[in-house]
């Protein structure tokens, strides 16, 4: 790596730090909670707007079901809260839903689960992002009119500071994290002492508008699906509840504890601000519409609907403009931040996924910064796919939304219900057998309620676009589960096969040969001092007058290796040779042939592309070869020397293992 990349690495990510200092990087509450927290949290801010947008189909009227779909999806926070509450106690390793499934139902349900949480973290990242592009929007038009942009670049800031390393993020968002909840709750405190104490008639502005209803006639199964589609939208808030039990490791001990007092203080701030943001909006009649230029009469040219949020503040804060920003902004930021949860949870679900063979290994490994670095950049990749697809759009987004997550809060519930059952079978105390029969029941009823809710997103959001994120994890789990299989294919070739032990009789040198110059002669130096049995240098003739130039070249030097030219008459290099190296393995096929390739060692990606290309090309061909071994002869070009490493730091005893240290006055010794 060139120093200026190293320096431009090192400046946008800090110093590498060792892997002794993992324990450093660990999270106490009050930092876990801004990083673990904020996708539920922040999804306040967008599934209230998401509930009024679903009732505003039959008109104004049914905003009077809001606060009753509110208390049903605050009800269901409660209750899955409680069960991950266990989660983390019996499961503190990680892997969260997918090793509860995988060890209480199987591989292929903690598979499923897998697939599941990983769309699900993408569509987290792009919902909240484009969600955080709209609140701005509301407050800077020029944001509104390229949300697009914003969003693909707030993911990358994302991803740069995540790349810092977890600890480095979670100082960085705690700020406006805490930031969000303190603006929220004066917020509705004031708009609610306003309203019932001083007694004030708060309306927004929006209040004035008459909302023309898709259709205000609907009775019966028709008006119930609007209102369960509607709770399934107001279900969002429940997304990232779950990114807790899979960050468990990065706590502080005790752990578990931790982690499950992070997990109560995120259900009730989120309960509490989801249930204040529906009933203030309703208290100071906010309408709001998919296409307010077509569904409100009333509306000036050119107006620009706000968010439900930023419409609160304006109208709480009236006169005072200062508030009314400052919501917007931390609002915005906390929409931001919520994507954190995602890059939290995701690189470590993949670090898992990679450990039992079922997602490349390089996902398992961290980074410089003690950051899973490469399950962060595929989870940015991924992200910033579906927000360019989809316009930025939450309302598109939302569609594809929660329905992972709710396929892992049911098979996870499903899988602590046989955690405890089998657990009841060998326990014989008492008191423990009083905790295990409430942690199952807790889990029971997470399980029906989080059953009916997967229920109902599937039928009504899966022609809305839901069956995207159903084929997307599809596609995942099949691709997982090939990557397993090859990897239990590559152990089981490379185990049961055993190595008879019967060294080749005779080893056949080859030396490629170009020209005459000093990384030939050095390749024929160290083809020599390998001993072979047969020594022999080859050309291949794609330009006459220089293959002739080159043999009187040979013949007039004390070169003593023979060289032989191959002939090409269609200018080919990579198949003649190929076809006399299979020709000597056909005529000795006990020999080893090792072919040497001389190659350059440059110092710009440039030269790259300049020089090497024919060695590459060979040396991808000759590893398919059988009984052949390629080595490559390096020879420094000047324009290398600024890539050759920077003074080592020799500790004591380096001069005991072979390196040579400095003195005070600068003397080798």
């Amino acid at each position: 790596m060139s120093k200026l990349s190293t320096a431009t690495k090192r400046l946008l990510l800090g110093r590498p730090f060792r892997s002794d200092k993992l324990g450093h990087t660990l999270l106490p509450k009050r930092i876990a909670l801004p990083v673990f927290a904020s996708d539920a949290m922040s999804s306040v801010a967008y599934a209230p707007e998401e509930v009024f947008l679903v009732l505003s189909i039959a008109g104004i009227s049914a905003y009077a079901y809001a606060p009753w779909i509110g208390l049903a999806v605050a009800a269901v926070m409660v209750i899955v809260v409680a069960s991950y509450r266990q989660n983390v106690h019996a499961y503190p390793s990680g892997g969260g839903d997918y090793e509860v499934a995988t060890v209480n139902l199987g591989p292929t349900a903690g598979l499923t689960v897998g697939s599941a949480l990983l769309v699900d973290y993408v569509l987290t990242v792009a919902v909240s992002i484009s969600a955080a592009a709209s609140n701005i929007g509301s407050a800077i038009p020029f944001v509104a009119q390229h949300k697009v942009l914003f969003a693909v670049a707030a993911i990358v800031l994302l991803t740069a500071i995540n790349l810092r390393g977890v600890r480095e993020s979670g100082i960085a968002f705690a700020i406006p994290t805490y930031a969000f909840i303190v603006g929220m709750a004066l917020m509705l405190t004031w708009g609610f002492f306003q309203i019932f104490v001083l007694g004030r008639d708060l309306r927004a502005a929006s209040s004035g508008f008459e909302l023309q209803a898709e259709d205000s006639h609907l009775y019966g199964i028709a008006f119930a699906f609007l209102v369960a589609r509607a709770f399934s939208s107001g279900c969002a808030a429940l997304t990232g509840v779950e990114a807790i039990s899979n960050g468990v490791p990065a706590f502080r001990k005790p752990k578990s504890r931790n982690a499950a007092t992070t997990l109560l203080l995120l259900g009730s701030i989120a309960i509490v601000l989801l249930m204040g943001i529906i009933i203030l909006a309703q208290k100071i009649g906010i309408v709001y519409a998919d296409d307010p230029q077509d569904q409100l009469t009333g509306v000036p040219a050119g107006y620009n609907q706000k968010t439900l949020i930023t419409q609160i503040a304006e109208t709480v804060f009236g006169g005072f403009p200062i508030g009314f920003y400052f919501i917007a902004v931390v609002t915005a930021l906390i929409l931001v931040l919520a994507a954190n949860t995602a890059f939290n949870g995701f690189p470590v679900l993949g670090s898992v996924l990679a450990q039992d063979r079922y997602l490349p290994r390089q996902l398992h490994t961290r980074g410089d910064r003690l950051a899973f670095s490469n399950g962060i950049m595929f989870l940015s990749g991924a992200a910033i796919a579906f927000v360019v697809l989809f316009d930025a759009e939450v309302t598109k987004l939302i569609q594809l939304y929660i329905v992972g997550v709710f396929v892992s809060f049911v098979l996870s519930q499903t899988g602590m219900i046989r955690h405890w059952t089998r657990h009841l079978r060998s326990e014989r105390d008492p008191a423990q057998r009083r905790r295990m029969y409430r942690s199952r029941v807790i889990n029971s009823i997470g399980l029906g309620m989080t059953g009916a809710v997967l229920i109902i997103v599937v039928i009504t959001k899966f022609a809305a676009g839901a069956w995207i994120a159903i084929v997307a994890m599809f596609a995942i789990f099949i691709v997982m589960k090939l990557i397993r299989k090859h990897y239990d294919s590559v152990a089981v070739e490379l185990e049961e096969q055993e190595w008879d032990g019967v060294l080749p009789s005779r080893t056949h040198s080859i030396v490629l040969v170009s020209k005459l110059h000093m990384p030939t002669m050095r390749a024929l130096a160290y083809a020599r001092a390998t001993r072979p049995d047969t020594l022999e240098a080859i050309t291949v003739n794609v330009d006459e007058p220089d293959t002739r130039a080159l043999v009187r070249r040979w013949e007039k030097s004390d070169i003593t290796v023979p060289l032989k030219v191959i002939e090409s008459p269609y200018r080919e290099i990579t198949k003649p040779v190929l076809d006399y190296v299979r020709r000597v393995r056909k005529d000795s096929p006990r020999d080893v042939v090792t072919v040497f390739i001389p190659e350059y060692v440059v110092g710009h990606w440039w030269e790259q592309v300049l020089h090497n290309q024919s060695a590459l090309r060979l040396k991808s061909r000759l590893l398919f070869q059988p009984g052949v071994m390629v080595t490559s002869v390096p020879w420094q070009l000047s324009s290398s020397e600024k890539a050759k490493p920077m003074n080592i730091e020799y500790t004591a005893g380096a001069a005991r293992r072979g390196y040579e240290s400095e003195g005070n006055d600068g003397e080798k010794r």
